[in-house]
């Protein structure tokens, strides 16, 4: 997910490892007990959901049901050509390729027809960025909608998706940092586009670790970027977040919590077990801070779920502090002079859309879009409402034909407002 995910897979994490850590150290169980004290307060309104949900289902056919929603559900399944890409540290960083088909000639695809018009776009590679305990695929109806018709770059994070671990984490206890994930960044963007004009798409952190690239590399963005989105992300005071919580319990959590992550990373083995065991508060939480209105599909919900459930609580513990010592402010002057769109939830309670207009007031030319009835999942809840603005911020940059519609990609049930 992004920043809060953090807090809220931890909820669900402390609360497990309280219940089955038993034959666990001591001071693991004090820790646990006190996250789990303070968190519940998160947790209660999706506790409360689950406990009706569990008077009326039995868990055996919840359990078959998300293996329905897992084998039926084709979200997450794109490919393309793959490639790796080496940190500064030596990290292992994954990516994949969407390269543009054969031109067509007179017979356009009707996909490529209702996003670019009839003529073939420019050779831009839009560079997608994803965010924190998600992967390449949470960008999976844009994939869908853009592939073949535009080249792209999809990569995983550091200790995320299909990418190694952390080489300065694993081997040196190094704390991640935004910094680093943008020098990620730009060891991807060697590797997979040495040359060429770029468009940069990022979601949560993954915009977080675009601003660290423009405050490292302000040449690089001036030289090739050619336009940029900022999709549900900040570029500072993430400290000041409330989650949706009363104020002494967001107290509480922001007080243990780094040390519980830390405690809870040290017996990751036993920590996975509990989340296995409280699934059904998990999903709860996820969906909570995930999405925002009442008709999301169900595998939807389940794809999130699953992106979520694969990040190990030792790479939440390790990239959780990051984000309260995020500020980028300063970088974001590296991105007035080309076409911008930031685009967020109104209901996103990890990101709030407070944060977008923050970035949109200090870019005044870029176009501000806010969904209505969306949470910070607002790529996965209202995929065409996002692959509808990148189409057309695509446009503004000159990469495609004016005129760019998007149409068919994904269902939604809002109307986005531009500022």
């Amino acid at each position: 997910m992004s920043e809060s995910s953090a807090e809220a897979v931890a909820d669900v994490v402390a609360s497990a490892a309280a219940a089955s850590a038993a034959g666990a150290a001591g001071s693991l169980r004090r820790a646990t007990g006190l996250a789990g004290a303070a968190i519940g307060v998160l947790a209660a309104g999706a506790a409360a959901g689950v406990a009706i949900e569990r008077m009326t289902v039995g868990r055996g056919m919840r359990r078959k049901a998300r293996l329905a929603l897992d084998s039926a559900g084709p979200y997450g399944t794109l490919r393309g050509t793959p490639g790796k890409a080496y940190a500064d540290d030596g990290t292992e960083l994954y990516y994949e390729v969407d390269d543009v088909e054969p031109d067509p000639g007179p017979g356009v695809s009707p996909r490529r027809r209702r996003l670019f018009g009839r003529k073939a776009p420019a050779p831009v590679t839009v560079v997608f960025c994803h965010g924190y305990c998600l992967s390449q695929d949470s960008w999976h109806f844009q994939r869908a909608a853009l592939r073949g018709v535009v080249r792209t770059v999809h990569w995983d994070q550091r200790s995320h998706g299909r990418s190694a671990r952390g080489v300065a984490q694993t081997r040196d206890g190094a704390p991640v940092t935004i910094d680093q994930l943008g020098r990620d960044l730009k060891a991807v963007i060697d590797a997979a586009v040495p040359t060429g004009p770029i468009v940069l798409v990022g979601h949560s952190m993954g915009g977080m670790t675009m601003m660290a690239l423009a405050a490292q590399f302000p040449e690089l963005i001036r030289d090739r970027v050619v336009a940029t989105a900022f999709v549900g992300t900040s570029s500072g005071r993430m400290g000041e977040v409330n989650f949706g919580l009363p104020v002494a319990g967001v107290n509480a959590v922001r007080r243990i919590l780094p040390g519980v992550l830390k405690a809870l990373g040290q017996q990751a083995e036993l920590v996975e077990k509990g989340r296995r065991a409280t699934a059904d508060l998990f999903a709860g939480v996820i969906k909570r801070y995930s999405f925002a209105s009442r008709d999301v599909d169900p595998a939807v919900e389940r794809f999130a779920e699953r992106m979520i459930e694969a990040t190990p609580i030792d790479v939440v513990a390790q990239f959780y502090p990051a984000f309260t010592d995020h500020d980028k402010t300063e970088a974001l002057a590296c991105f007035r002079d080309f076409p911008v769109l930031v685009l967020a939830g109104v209901q996103d309670l990890v990101t709030p859309s407070e944060h977008s207009e923050a970035i949109a007031d200090l870019l005044p030319e870029a176009e501000l879009v806010l969904v209505p009835d969306a949470g910070h999942l607002v790529m996965l809840e209202h995929p065409e409402v996002v692959t509808d603005r990148l189409a057309d911020l695509l446009t503004r940059a000159g990469a495609v034909p004016a005129g760019a519609t998007v149409s068919g990609y994904g269902s939604t049930s809002s109307t986005a407002q531009p500022r």
